[in-house]
């Protein structure tokens, strides 16, 4: 019987698969189409990444931008990573891949669509967010030439024309040659069309002065907040609930959290669970939940001046908001001081916003 089989070869999967094996456990990962690219563009703070090899990094950004009532530059290097390269990282040939579609799974057994029955010890889901009426994050963007940014540069939130609902402008290199340029609505429930998010990204092209008529490169929808999961099955990835609340960020959380993950399941499986979410973990998460209710019912126009405010937080602040999911401590006092930091009217608002269910 296999020690462990993981469903889902996504980025958090094959992560996990990749650090069982090394550390001898017999693993199995399952998927409907285990070689297929992985489509997205996978963004991330480099201080929050695990040791990875250099072609495993696609492009680097040392100049980070932020526009919200006003410029600012952000603390930090912030890289894209190499879909191939990163999947050929995490690859193992002492994985058994396996091609099929999950019925149903249990924690020791998965069906598959044909019919094949297979068991392990431990089973782990890892097929991506669950389904159902959650806060998303929805995004279009298209590809241009690289000079649109400067080299090196990347902009991580451009909230000028953010409308209503608002939206943002996502910017960065994805090689030498190009630039991936979204339109990104942070958080809305329910997650908003594409079509309007396409039409404003047009606009924006048009005010930047960059070419209208690339076709689309991606198309982003995820939900924010699903609950926790609970029940005997481990999970892992954006099925355990690894995403920021108020970002959507989750790769580097999964690809940092793999190998202690592969530890608990070699020594204590019983403490899987534990070992995801802590309870400082547990308490973060609940604390940047409350900054992503605050995001949802803020009046829109207030929502550029509530970035002005953050990104004029310190950069220590920023980064434990952004990256430490288990600072409790840090981030109480990041979103505090933001709080403290408002005028009386956007304060009440936020307060307002952020008790409102």
């Amino acid at each position: 019987m296999l020690d462990v089989l993981v469903v889902g070869a996504g980025p958090a999967g094959s992560a996990l698969a990749a650090a069982c094996a090394d550390l001898g456990l017999s693993t199995a990962l399952v998927d409907r189409a285990p070689t297929r690219p992985w489509r997205h563009t996978y963004g991330a703070w480099a201080h929050e990444l695990p040791s990875l090899p250099a072609d495993a990094i696609a492009a680097r950004a040392t100049t980070v931008k932020a526009f919200a009532l006003t410029e600012h530059r952000l603390d930090g290097e912030y890289v894209v990573l190499h879909n191939e390269n990163l999947r050929r990282h995490l690859s193992r040939p002492d994985i058994e891949v396996i091609t099929g579609r999950a019925e149903s799974i249990t924690p020791t057994h998965v069906v598959l669509a044909d019919g094949r029955t297979i068991e392990a010890k431990l089973m782990v889901d890892a097929s991506g967010p669950p389904r159902g009426r959650h806060v998303e994050q929805t995004a279009v963007g298209v590809t241009l030439p690289a000079d649109v940014l400067a080299p090196g540069e990347a902009i991580f939130m451009d909230w000028r024309q953010a409308g209503d609902p608002p939206t943002f402008c996502y910017a960065l290199p994805l090689d030498d040659e190009r630039v991936l340029v979204e339109e990104t609505s942070l958080a809305h429930l329910p997650g908003l069309p594409f079509a309007l998010l396409r039409e404003r990204l047009h606009r924006r092209l048009a005010v930047h002065g960059w070419p209208l008529d690339r076709p689309e490169h991606e198309r982003v929808r995820f939900p924010l907040n699903p609950p926790l999961p609970k029940g005997r099955l481990a999970a892992f990835g954006a099925r355990a609930g690894l995403v920021h609340p108020a970002t959507g960020y989750s790769v580097a959380t999964a690809l940092t959290l793999a190998p202690k993950v592969a530890r608990a399941i070699a020594e204590t499986p019983g403490r899987v669970r534990g070992t995801i979410w802590s309870p400082a973990a547990r308490m973060t998460h609940g604390l940047r939940r409350r900054g992503l209710s605050a995001l949802l019912h803020l009046p829109p126009a207030d929502v550029p001046a509530f970035f002005e405010l953050f990104f004029r937080l310190p950069a220590e602040n920023q980064r434990i908001y952004l990256t430490e999911r288990e600072n409790f401590t840090g981030t109480a006092a990041a979103m505090l001081a933001l709080f403290r930091s408002a005028p009386p009217r956007l304060r009440s608002a936020i307060a307002f916003a952020a008790t409102t269910r």
